[in-house]
């Protein structure tokens, strides 16, 4: 592993075998260090606050408490601690609440080897790491969700153009609050506020040309 100091992780899940083969996979990381476990999310609060691990691998399905609320109570009581889920669940809505949760990547448990170890590097390098058919879904899904309208498209065009709301209302004959909506799910969708920079996403997204 190229990783810049030492990793402390510790693991949360109620198989004691699944435990040992991800510490069999470790051990032979370095700069690694296994420095806890636990096999319920009581334990495992009090054995992150004794370990102070870098790192946690946790399961979803433990008995006392999901693993994602796990996740999020951790996170809540340790910002710099890093999680990494590893769950038998290729479940979307189990992804979208990871991310929420603070989760830095969710790998499954059969996956192999080989991305179990690539996760934990790049997470434990300040990145994040999703299974590749994970990564897919959120790229895709990610794209819908931050993708235009025909509506919203004609009007970031009229805003690139420099056109009031009153404006725009008129031309594309839709009320000036029905426009004040469009502009509002825009920013949203596009995290773009200002103009000039508006005027820029319309001219390399083929909104408008130069």
């Amino acid at each position: 592993m190229n990783l810049p100091h030492p990793i402390r992780v510790a693991l949360v899940d109620d198989h004691s075998l699944v435990r040992d083969g991800i510490k069999a996979l470790l051990a032979v990381m370095e700069p690694l260090e296994v420095v806890g476990e636990a096999d319920n999310a009581e334990d495992a609060i009090d054995m992150v606050g004794r370990c102070q691990p870098d790192l946690l691998l946790v399961d979803i399905g433990l008995k006392d408490m999901n693993g994602l609320e796990l996740t999020r109570v951790l996170r809540g009581q340790y910002p710099a601690l890093k999680v990494l889920v590893l769950s038998m669940y290729d479940n979307n809505e189990y992804v979208s609440e990871s991310v929420r949760a603070g989760a830095s990547g969710y790998v499954l448990k059969n996956a192999p080897s080989r991305e179990i170890i690539a996760a934990i590097e790049a997470i434990a390098s300040g990145g994040t790491f999703y299974s590749a058919q994970i990564a897919q879904r959120l790229i895709a899904d990610q794209h819908t969700e931050n993708e235009l309208t025909p509506r919203e498209s004609q009007v970031l065009y009229k805003m690139a153009q420099g056109l009031n709301n009153k404006e725009m209302a008129r031309e594309l004959d839709i009320s000036v609050r029905t426009v004040e909506t469009h502009r509002l799910s825009i920013r949203r969708k596009l995290n773009i506020d200002k103009p000039a920079a508006l005027v820029k996403y319309a001219i390399d997204h083929g909104i408008i040309s130069r």
